[in-house]
């Protein structure tokens, strides 16, 4: 991602309504996380937020009781989550500067399909995590959303279901959860998408970024995980 778009999803990320509700939904996992079990990897313990840019799921991490690192591969991400007050490594999630079965939690929410080998990034994820220990995965769905914004914000591909759990698998990773998310609003997300030119990171008018919170909010309620979303969301495992 250019520099210009992590200052900009920095600058957003406290208020716009697709930041603050990815931020909800983990603090939804982490929580489960946290009443599933008992032991250091279910909270408390070492966690790694790659693809971090500015902090802003790190800091989730940290609220929630863990001991988080921001990995940042872009020079302007990490120096936005050092601003921030986060620890913070510059690396490729390719080649993890970690030891291995050193984490009890890994998130990466929107890396997989910015790296053409993504099969290496998983098998690092795998390879860091402990035994037992989770990964918490997001990315863009459906090649048929593909738009100039994807190009803009450097996307290389986006999944369905069977992609994301292959490259998942093969890494040696047991998937334990998968849905959709932004089910909803995804006839809106289409349609801008088709008349878009470039990136849709955008600071939006109070009263719309309200009225689209209030509708990714109430989808939490709606039994719509199974259905075509804009985002797909999983848990995983290393046994």
């Amino acid at each position: 991602m250019e520099a210009t778009e992590i200052r900009k999803l920095a600058a957003l990320e406290d208020t716009h309504w697709w930041y603050r509700e990815r931020r909800a939904l983990l603090a939804r996992a982490l929580r489960r996380l946290a009443t599933a079990g008992a032991g250091p990897d279910r909270t408390g313990g070492r966690a790694l937020d790659i693809g971090a840019a500015g902090g802003g799921n790190t800091r989730v991490l940290r609220a929630h009781g863990w001991r988080p690192v921001a990995l940042e591969y872009s020079p302007e991400g990490a120096e936005v989550a050092a601003e921030r007050g986060l620890q913070v490594l510059r690396a490729d999630a390719r080649h993890l500067p970690l030891p291995s079965a050193s984490l009890g939690l890994v998130v990466a929410f929107d890396i997989l399909e910015h790296i053409e080998e993504d099969a290496l990034a998983a098998a690092e994820i795998r390879r860091t995590l402990r035994p037992g220990g989770t990964a918490l995965i997001a990315v863009p769905c459906d090649m048929r959303l593909w738009s100039a914004h994807d190009v803009a914000v450097g996307h290389v591909r986006r999944y369905d279901r069977t992609s994301l759990v292959s490259v998942l698998e093969q890494a040696g990773l047991v998937v334990d959860d998968l849905w959709s998310w932004n089910v909803v609003l995804r006839p809106v997300a289409a349609w801008r998408r088709r008349r878009s030119t470039g990136s849709d990171l955008d600071d939006l008018p109070g009263l719309v970024n309200f009225g689209l919170r209030a509708v990714i909010t109430a989808e939490r309620y709606l039994p719509v995980r199974s259905l075509p979303g804009v985002s797909l969301m999983l848990r995983a495992h290393r046994p």
